[in-house]
């Protein structure tokens, strides 16, 4: 993982909506130290998001939280495998706690009721599974971000509101650990909160779509989306006024070829940001030092 005070991004997924062959569905990894002290925690749960994890070493039993961006449905569509595969693939009970905005209590509540079946079909056929899958879930607005116990703790996590209208409410999360920190951006366009989670950190993770190409395809629902995300330029602007050192873009609508250097991406934000901009297929890690 991370050197000692460092941090590490993983792009686990970068693809959008749209199912692509070559991308997960949105899910980033911040984590910090190696082995038994390491700290894993996931932002969103898009499609195919153990696998990705999996090809990382690691599996849902390493989490030590889930935080949820928001609640549109490819940034949680594995959610119900990351609450059913922590359960089953650990022996005593472990608690999941997910993190996320007003509405994930009762958007987790009605996962938990989809997967009652398979919950009683376990637990009558394994005599060592004698308690249902554990959640605990925490609704956060803005400011720190107060984890259980024993889930974690050298690493602080804050919270702001984001703009991804009329997707309401939607967070962002910074993450901190030693000198290093890093934002993570989910759905928005630019805005104060995202904006105040970034003065003084290093890096951050943000969502893109290219509205240029975007604007062109004659088909109302690709047009609605216009406006309620960032292009790699809006990002960069948001990058290059808090003053950080790097940009990582992620959630590529339309999706870059795999193998494919993002060039092109990478000149529209460079033109507005200096530092470094990082981009690239599912698995793609960026260290924070």
């Amino acid at each position: 993982m991370s050197d000692a005070t460092g941090l590490s991004i993983t792009l686990l997924g970068t693809g959008s909506p749209v199912p692509s062959p070559d991308r997960a569905g949105p899910a980033t990894l911040i984590s910090t130290g190696d082995g038994a002290d390491a700290e894993h925690y996931l932002v969103d749960a898009g499609r195919g998001v153990l696998m990705r994890l999996a090809a990382c070493g690691l599996g849902a039993p390493n989490l030590n939280a889930v935080l949820l961006t928001h609640l549109h449905s490819d940034h949680i569509t594995d959610l119900n495998d990351v609450i059913t595969m922590r359960w089953v693939m650990t022996f005593t009970e472990t608690p999941l706690t997910i993190v996320g905005p007003v509405g994930t209590r009762s958007v987790v509540g009605h996962l938990l009721a989809s997967l009652a079946p398979d919950i009683d079909y376990r637990m009558a056929h394994h005599d060592d599974l004698d308690h249902a899958p554990p959640v605990h879930v925490i609704e956060v607005v803005d400011g720190a971000v107060e984890l259980p116990d024993g889930q974690g703790g050298a690493v602080t996590i804050r919270c702001d509101q984001t703009d991804h209208k009329p997707v309401e409410p939607s967070i962002g999360y910074r993450f901190d650990h030693g000198d290093a920190s890093v934002v993570v951006a989910g759905d928005t366009v630019p805005c104060d909160g995202l904006d105040r989670l970034c003065v003084g950190a290093d890096a951050l993770v943000h969502t893109v779509i290219r509205k240029d190409i975007i604007a062109n395809i004659a088909l109302q629902r690709m047009q609605d989306t216009l406006d309620y995300h960032s292009s790699p330029e809006e990002a960069a602007a948001t990058a290059a006024r808090a003053g950080l050192s790097t940009l990582v873009l992620t959630h590529y609508v339309p999706p870059i070829p795999t193998g494919g250097d993002g060039a092109d991406w990478k000149a529209l934000a460079a033109a507005h940001f200096d530092g470094a901009i990082e981009l690239g297929d599912d698995l793609h890690r960026v260290e924070i030092p």
